[in-house]
């Protein structure tokens, strides 16, 4: 019987061939946390009894959510994550680095692995043709202590995507039209295979997109087939050595099929307060906007920033807003200095901040106002998400930020 991606990779990781609903014990390569898991990780670490990581080099601690640290607390649990990582030989990724999901994809996860990581966006590598998945932090201790974890092998749903799109729009309409068709628990515990000839044609910063918030779905993972553009990414990040031929069998078995057509797709804004709450932006023009946030492990990477800076470039944002603007990775912000991406952003009077997750978890760094309004490219629109229950976010792609700003109200043209 063919098998999916995720079984496949599964049943490498298990020693055996798995299927749906099994329970199984697999190897992990990559184990992540970051500073608001990571504590309670170091934590339930210590009381496993064990003297040492079972892979240091690929146990990797990230500093971003409060980066750089905007109060003591937060700068004494980031003290935890330095100590462990000098005491066990663990890898530190610290303040500026980057969002760990980017930095996962740019430095440590390869074709046919499984990463686990103690936040919800790790299926963000599922792009690479990786099973990566979020788990809690008592898990990720595990992981990093023996080198494997339990889990249940997800049912597949197959999204085919073909044709064009129109002119402007991006990934992320195409996922947040998804989430609006199949709903905000549409695909829980499952696994979703994107294939077809759009995904084909797209880059690989559109499909890191689209595996990132497979979550919000329900998903446990986004998974793509590996071609040469994810060799390609790979060479240029200097691991074209770790490429895999990644696919699925012509005879897999899918517990759903989704086909949609690219043409179909229009420009799509999540409204407040759940992520399926979806509308197209026509409907939406009357919306005054407060603040505009581009970035973010769905949204920041150099093929984001130049949308946004081909739109802005030579005019000025909406003196009603404030836009800021959050690169992904020190890679992707010192790209964008070298393209002058950054020098239109600041000379469109958009604010420029370090790599880091801040501003959409709330933690620091655009935290909105009683009663505002933001416009975002991140992938989450929760109640109080960006640190106000009382402030109201809307997701929409880079494009349609972009215009926002300009307009001071939701706008893509």
């Amino acid at each position: 019987m063919g098998q999916t991606i995720a079984e496949k990779i599964l049943s490498e990781h298990a020693g055996h061939p798995v299927k749906p609903g099994e329970l199984i014990i697999a190897k992990v390569d990559v184990a992540a946390v970051q500073d608001g898991t990571g504590p309670l990780t170091v934590q339930e670490f210590k009381k496993l009894g064990v003297d040492k990581l079972h892979n240091p080099e690929r146990s990797i601690l990230f500093i971003d959510h409060a980066s750089p640290s905007p109060r003591k607390e937060l700068s004494n649990t980031h003290k935890v994550l330095r100590e462990f990582a000098k005491e066990y030989g663990a890898v530190l990724s610290d303040v500026g680095a980057g969002v760990c999901h980017q930095r996962l994809v740019e430095t440590f996860v390869n074709p046919g692995e499984i990463l686990v990581g103690a936040d919800s966006h790790t299926c963000t590598s599922g792009a690479l043709g990786a099973f990566a998945t979020g788990m809690g932090s008592t898990d990720i201790a595990v992981a990093m202590a023996l080198g494997k974890t339990w889990l249940k092998v997800p049912a597949t749903f197959k999204i085919e995507v073909t044709g064009d799109f129109q002119k402007g729009i991006c990934s992320k309409d195409l996922m947040l039209y998804l989430i609006g068709l199949i709903g905000a628990d549409g695909a829980t515990y499952k696994a979703l295979e994107f294939c077809g000839d759009t995904i084909e044609n797209m880059s690989m910063s559109e499909r890191f997109t689209l595996a990132n918030m497979a979550v919000e779905a329900g998903a446990k993972a986004g998974l793509f087939a590996t071609d040469n553009k994810t060799k390609e990414f790979l060479k240029e990040r200097g691991r074209e050595d770790k490429f895999r031929l990644i696919e699925p069998d012509e005879d897999a078995t899918y517990e759903r099929v989704i086909k949609i057509y690219a043409e179909d797709v229009h420009h799509t804004v999540s409204c407040p307060h759940t992520v399926d709450n979806t509308k197209s932006v026509e409907l939406l023009k009357d919306i005054k906007v407060d603040q505009v946030y581009v970035g973010t492990c769905t949204n920041g990477r150099i093929e984001d920033l130049r949308i946004v800076a081909e739109i802005l470039k030579g005019k000025k944002i909406n003196s009603d807003l404030r836009m800021l603007i959050c690169p992904a990775s020190k890679d992707v912000y010192l790209k964008a200095l070298e393209e002058g991406l950054i020098k239109t952003f600041v000379e469109a009077n958009a604010t420029v901040l370090p790599p880091g997750c801040g501003p959409c978890v709330g933690v620091h760094a655009g935290t909105l106002a009683d009663g505002e309004v933001c416009l975002a490219t991140q992938n989450r629109n929760f109640q109080g998400r960006m640190g106000n229950t009382n402030g109201e976010i809307y997701l929409a792609s880079p494009y349609v930020a972009a215009y926002t700003a300009l307009n001071g109200y939701i706008s893509a043209e």
